[in-house]
């Protein structure tokens, strides 16, 4: 499915008056996870507010042991460091990949901000080679922009 073609039902989502954020993220990972075929993992790490740490709060495909991750170790760990988008087409060719799945071969990691502070991303990690581009990265900022704008 064409990332466009979720907006609507991600800002449904985003504005339910009477529902959590938390609850908001997960029905976002949930959507997008089952919505796009490529998108075989899907999560959203904040980072801790006075550790350099970032926590999973919410993550839609198989079950992670990867629930801290130090800043700087891994593809998010980098992202909560240099606050740049990071797209992998070869997980297997980055030395600093924390793996969560042998299946994964790409991942990307767009940096959530608030006030210009980095405190977030969401992660999606893929079975396919090469999955993302730059729809997606303007899609994923988007929805960034709309969840960080609720924290």
């Amino acid at each position: 499915m064409k990332t466009d073609a979720l907006k609507p039902q991600v800002s449904s989502i985003i504005n339910q008056p009477d529902v959590v954020i938390k609850d908001k993220m997960q029905a976002i990972c949930d959507l997008l996870q089952s919505a796009i075929a490529t998108y075989d993992w899907v999560g959203f790490y904040m980072a801790h507010e006075t550790e350099p740490t970032l926590h999973l709060w919410n993550q839609a495909g198989e079950p992670t042991d990867h629930t801290v991750i130090p800043f700087g170790k891994g593809i998010c760990g980098q992202v909560a460091v240099s606050n740049a988008n990071f797209v992998v087409d070869d997980v297997h060719a980055q030395d600093n990949y924390i793996a969560c799945s042998i299946h994964v071969k790409s991942e990307i990691v767009i940096p959530m901000f608030k006030n210009a502070k980095n405190i977030g991303q969401i992660d999606i990690d893929s079975n396919t080679a090469n999955a993302f581009n730059q729809e997606d990265e303007r899609f994923l900022e988007w929805i960034n922009q709309l969840v960080a704008a609720q924290l």
